[in-house]
């Protein structure tokens, strides 16, 4: 007769978590307890057996180990884990998912635990990366850890992750993946095959240690192995079962984002047993680490003079290497265009605060996210059209409440030759649809090594849009510019109507005004260089006095800057007349796609004419 299996100490503890995630989910009517089931082993032993360090009385404390739900869908058992340690009653928890909880749905900033938002799968390894990342600039010995289910291996952007992690050799990132077999319809792609996904994965430069999932002692040794472990980040790959401890759903299709019935808790509460009152279980503090203070220093001051021409993207280049004494906690990440965007600058002069992303912008976007959560100033750049790949990256970024700096250059069909597959027409609407977003167009080089400033120095997202090719000197090195605000040019009681226009389109607003006084038609123009927030006082007042606002830019109509126009007039709405970017641009250039697309001077001209 073989020994009976000794206990694990910690199973006591998981069976009550268990009892903790199929009670709230079942009180809350919603939830995805089957996923969090799969994962309650991995989690409790990093927990609970001295692996996660953290001083749970000090969320944000920069030693802690940290640790991100890619699955975020399994955040049941990330606050049944903070429960188990103490951090959250166990009221709380039953309030899971109602209106006053901090326990929502997926994880998000209400809950104190979380570092960053998830739940949109692919995206928790990108931005458990930047928090990585973070440590090394930091000099800081704590741990990054990730849990990624094994339906979010289809996404792109997961394997984006894997490759740059990699390729980073971030033997600090530690990543569990559940593979528990089944995804909401059905098995997923590889089923149970462990070893297929350890292929895979190491061929990116990964360790990786297949275990039992649920095997207590087996997953604790798979943890001290992966902190062993140098030159490369850890993937451990766990065989698990999706409703583990639930007989009537274990392994079964169907109960993916579905909860039991109070007669089914019933039962199944039943089945893990009683109640168990066991040992006091902690998490493990980390040590101590002293405050570090960046020291800021000023910057030095703008080198523009009157009859230079330089393009905004390289302004925007020469801001970043000019305000980063300003900035210490500045870090600029590029999509592989550095070349093009400028931000070479910065590399050459502060190469240890500088990221290569290579083409994986929305890998770029999630370490972005994922340093903003540690405090630091990501500022990402690539070309406006290749920003729209990390929509979701940025929609989720913005329910994080932190500071990023997006920089899209090449923007319009201004680039010229290049084509449509390179012209950002979609950027700005896309910016402006996020919460609490900032969305900055500059015309020339001092207005965009300004508006650079203001964006570092504000809060939330901010996006800086720039153009390709250079441009004259329109405000002189003491012009002063701010969030929120715009320039009125030519301004007088004889203005029959007003241009407003951004970027490119301001040049052709003053040539098509400069055309018009000479015919007797005085014009007024307004640069609306912050297109979110926008002035609507000065808009407001353009409206009243003239009659007709006429918005020329460099971006398909829907969402760009006469959207923005009308929202902030209201009721005088109907002034506004729109010339933007219609139908399919072809390769040509700058001045034949502004005539052809009608955003030019002569387009402006007729459409004033038209107006009055």
């Amino acid at each position: 007769m073989e020994p009976m299996t000794q206990r694990h100490p910690l199973d006591s503890v998981a069976r009550n978590i268990r009892r903790d995630i199929l009670t709230s989910t079942t009180k809350a009517g919603s939830g995805h307890p089957s996923s969090c089931l799969s994962a309650v082993e991995l989690m409790t032993s990093l927990f609970f057996d001295g692996h996660f360090k953290a001083d749970l009385r000090r969320p944000t404390y920069r030693n802690n180990d940290r640790l991100l739900f890619s699955k975020g869908h399994a955040a049941p058992l990330l606050y049944a884990l903070y429960a188990a340690a103490g951090a959250v009653s166990h009221g709380e928890l039953i309030r899971l998912r109602t209106r006053t909880s901090m326990l929502e749905g997926h994880p998000m900033p209400s809950f104190p635990f979380t570092e960053a938002p998830t739940g949109s799968l692919g995206q928790g390894l990108s931005v458990g990366i930047g928090i990585a990342l973070s440590a090394r600039m930091d000099r800081l010995p704590f741990r990054t850890y990730v849990l990624l289910g094994d339906s979010e291996m289809a996404e792109g952007s997961v394997w984006e992750a894997i490759q740059f992690a990699g390729h980073a050799k971030l033997d600090n990132l530690t990543a569990i993946l559940d593979v528990n077999r089944l995804g909401q319809r059905g098995p997923t792609m590889l089923g149970h095959d462990c070893r297929a996904y350890a292929r895979r994965i190491e061929s990116f430069g990964w360790k990786t240690i297949i275990v039992d999932g649920h095997d207590l002692r087996a997953i604790s040794t798979a943890y001290r192995t992966a902190r062993t472990v140098t030159g490369k980040p850890v993937m451990v790959i766990a065989k698990t079962i999706k409703g583990k401890g639930v007989s009537f759903i274990e392994n079964k299709n169907g109960w993916h984002g579905k909860t039991l019935t109070i007669s089914d808790l019933t039962r199944a509460l039943k089945e893990l047993g009683p109640i168990i009152t066991t040992r006091k279980v902690s998490v493990v503090k980390p040590r101590t680490i002293a405050t570090t203070i960046l020291k800021k220093k000023s910057a030095s001051v703008i080198a523009y003079h009157k009859g230079m021409s330089t393009s905004t993207r390289q302004a925007i280049g020469n801001a970043l290497v000019r305000l980063a004494p300003r900035y210490p906690n500045l870090v600029v990440l590029d999509g592989e265009v550095e070349n093009s965007t400028y931000t070479e600058l910065f590399d050459v002069h502060y190469p240890k605060r500088f990221i290569e992303s290579y083409i994986a912008e929305q890998n770029m976007v999630g370490i972005a996210n994922g340093l903003a959560s540690r405090g630091t100033l990501p500022v990402a750049a690539t070309f406006a059209a290749f920003l729209t790949r990390a929509h979701d990256q940025l929609r989720m970024a913005q329910y994080a409440g932190t500071h990023q700096v997006f920089i899209g250059t090449h923007a319009g069909v201004s680039i010229g030759q290049d084509g449509a597959s390179q012209m950002g027409l979609e950027d700005i609407a896309m910016f402006r649809s996020l919460e609490g977003s900032t969305v900055l167009y500059p015309a020339d080089a001092v207005t965009a090594e300004k508006l650079t400033d203001c964006a570092l120095a504000h809060s939330g997202i901010v996006y800086l849009r720039a153009g390709r090719n250079p441009a004259p000197l329109l405000y002189p090195s003491t012009a002063s510019f701010s969030i929120g605000g715009s320039t009125t040019f030519r301004t007088s009681r004889n203005d029959k109507a007003t241009i407003v226009a951004a970027g490119v389109t301001l040049n052709e607003a003053f040539t098509a005004a400069d055309e018009l006084q000479k015919q007797g038609i005085a014009i007024r123009v307004i640069d609306c260089y912050s297109v979110k927030p926008i002035d609507a006082t000065t808009l407001k007042k353009a409206a009243r006095e003239t009659a007709h606002l006429i918005v020329v830019e460099d971006h398909r109509p829907e969402g760009g800057l006469a959207d923005a126009v009308r929202s902030a007039l209201g009721l005088l709405a109907g002034t506004v007349i729109s010339l933007a970017v219609q139908g399919v641009p072809h390769s040509a250039t700058s001045a034949q796609l502004l005539h052809t697309h009608r955003i030019d001077a002569s387009a402006i001209i007729n459409a004033v004419k038209r107006t009055l």
